[in-house]
């Protein structure tokens, strides 16, 4: 834990300066603040023994002081005193609130880069919703217990402290009372956050719950609709929240018991000083008279030592309780340190190699003999002796049934994930040679998923590269046929695209990612099953414009339709993980009984029509 700790303060940077100053302040702040009530003390017991205003500036002695001084002295320094302390608190909370603050800025920037580190083996490890509750709540929950580590952490031990010091040098054994009730007020305290605490640490799996809920159903709301699941959603998120809501009202409770616990302490300790003290002012005060002045004299007790007592006692106990609190707050937030420590000390499976390959000659891909899974402890692999030799500029086409292992070989072309035996070559050169951002430069792929971001059309292509022209774009849009219903908005390129691209067409989607990526201009292109939703005819269109306007990029098209890859080069039939056939067309119609069964379904050939 100490390490996710370290982890963590590292994000502290240009703010370190701040979280160093705070305590320095919360240290003054305390050592004013427990002085005052030893000087009002003194204060207290000297007006006591002057009969006449007249004295109020004068130099009296015999004082608890190590000097003598004048009441209207004491009352300017006691004034100095409360400033001082007053701009030494405001100063630790500006500096503590900017410390935290900046820390909570820097960690989330730093989780965020993290995460843009991770390969897919990585990201399949934390759910969505787990990441964004550590990007949230739990970096909120960190700066909240950072902010009072800084500051009370500091001042709630050391004012005990130094209550406590003050109150022996004031009240001398009375203040053993303090020292006895402490122990009482300190074991409740401890079965309170003891209970407590085990409630709270379950309230950031309820987090994730709800989060998971929430993204669902915002991501799949048409879906919800479709199915009229409003109701079923609502009890849902309902009962999520509930669950939530219960675990901190019981936590709560508990915690609230701290209050009145504290109340009866410090009104005990009262009732004790008060009454002790009194018995000892009574019991020891003497009567002396001097030239008609009568002073009262008790070498025991003072009326303003009792008063300071029952200060520091009030601060003593304070500082217990916020101590305690403190411990609820330290060890919520150790649990979210750990979740974003987990994150931050996640390493890429996926890094560049020590000296990268930055350039790539053409877009050729082999490979040789490649077994891969997911997870390195399955029992099974996802692929099996993989072994495909693809010459550059090639259309090579990619059929097999649902889980055949289609999406996991192009994963591999662009080193999203790693090879578990053999190698993949990309220009001759395996792929874990290569500068990450130069490889998946040319490599482009457009994946089953579909994502258009918030902005309009052009600024959408420009993902595919940041300076590309008009013409350029239009021409990208051109080769994958988006550009004809682009044409038709009243705004043409620079048509505002919803979140998620919710305001075109699941075909308008794709060609416009098919467009994005031509803009890339790979050495090698990608379609996942990329042109599903769009009709066969501009199907037919998209590939005859992707051969003869980028003859030169290798072209890999992984398609359900037949239709989409028979005029390929080469056509890889992939099984349950495994190469079932290469070939064309031609060849695969006549020799591979999956090509015949699916090319035969898909036509109706030997059916009813």
């Amino acid at each position: 834990m100490w390490n996710k700790i370290k982890l963590i303060l590292k994000s502290l940077k240009q703010y370190k300066k701040y979280a160093i100053i705070t305590p320095i302040f919360m240290v003054l702040e305390v050592l004013f603040e427990s002085a005052l009530p030893f000087v009002m003390s003194v204060f207290l017991d000297l007006s006591i023994q002057i009969h006449d205003i007249s004295q109020f500036t004068d130099v009296i002695s015999h004082s608890r002081l190590p000097f003598d001084v004048s009441l209207l002295g004491l009352i300017i320094a006691m004034i100095i005193m409360a400033c001082l302390s007053l701009l030494a608190g405001i100063l630790g909370g500006k500096f503590a609130a900017k410390a935290s603050v900046g820390l909570a800025t820097n960690l989330r920037s730093d989780l965020y880069k993290k995460i843009q580190s991770f390969s897919f083996a990585n990201i399949d490890k934390f759910s969505t919703s787990s990441l964004v509750t550590r990007m949230t709540t739990d970096i909120a929950n960190v700066q909240q217990a950072f902010q009072m580590c800084i500051r009370i952490v500091v001042r709630a031990p050391l004012m005990m402290i130094f209550s406590a010091t003050m109150a022996f040098i004031s009240g001398g054994s009375v203040a053993w009372l303090f020292i006895i009730l402490i122990p009482v007020l300190g074991i409740g305290l401890f079965f309170i956050i003891k209970k407590a605490m085990t409630i709270f640490m379950k309230v950031f799996k309820r987090y994730d719950a709800l989060n998971e809920s929430v993204q669902e159903n915002v991501t799949g709301i048409r879906l919800v609709k479709s199915y009229v699941r409003e109701d079923y959603e609502k009890q849902k998120f309902s009962n999520a929240s509930n669950n939530m809501k219960n675990d901190f009202v019981k936590a709560e409770k508990i915690v609230a018991l701290n209050n009145p616990l504290m109340n009866t302490t410090i009104h005990l300790s009262n009732i004790l000083v008060v009454g002790i003290a009194s018995f000892l002012i009574a019991t020891y005060s003497s009567v002396v008279s001097a030239d008609g002045n009568v002073t009262i004299v008790n070498d025991v007790l003072s009326i303003g030592q009792m008063s300071s007592l029952l200060t520091y006692g009030i601060q003593i106990l304070t500082s217990i309780m916020m101590i305690s609190m403190i411990m609820v707050m330290f060890t919520m937030s150790l649990e979210a340190v750990r979740r974003i420590g987990e994150v931050l000390e996640e390493e890429p499976t996926i890094k560049n190699p020590e000296n990268p390959i930055y350039e790539l000659s053409d877009g050729s891909v082999d490979f040789n003999h490649v077994n891969f899974s997911y997870k390195s402890d399955a029992e099974k692999n996802t692929l099996s002796d993989i072994d495909i030799h693809i010459k550059s500029g090639q259309f090579v086409g990619i059929l097999g049934s649902t889980g055949a292992g289609k999406t996991s070989i192009v994963n591999l072309i662009s080193r999203l994930y790693d090879v578990g035996e053999g190698s993949v070559l990309v220009s001759g050169k395996d792929v874990r040679e290569y500068d990450l951002k130069t490889l998946r430069d040319n490599v482009a792929v457009v994946l089953q998923k579909n994502v258009l971001f918030s902005g309009t059309i052009a600024e959408n292509m420009r993902w595919g590269d940041l300076f590309a022209s008009d013409e350029e774009i239009k021409k990208a849009c051109q080769i994958a046929q988006a550009d004809e219903f682009v044409e038709q908005f009243p705004n043409k390129y620079d048509t505002k695209i919803e979140q998620g691209g919710s305001n075109v067409s699941g075909g308008q989607k794709q060609r416009l990612c098919i467009a994005r990526a031509i803009l890339k201009k790979p050495k090698i292109l990608i379609l996942d099953d990329s042109t599903s939703a769009v009709d066969t005819k501009t199907d037919r269109l998209i590939r005859k414009h992707l051969k003869e306007d980028i003859p030169e990029t290798t072209k890999i098209v992984i398609a359900q339709r037949i239709s989409s890859i028979e005029d390929a080069d080469q056509i890889i039939i992939l099984d349950n993980g495994k190469i079932n056939a290469i070939g064309t067309h031609q060849e695969l119609i006549k020799n591979n009984e999956i090509y015949k069964e699916v090319y035969n379904t898909q036509n109706k050939v030997g059916g009813t029509k």
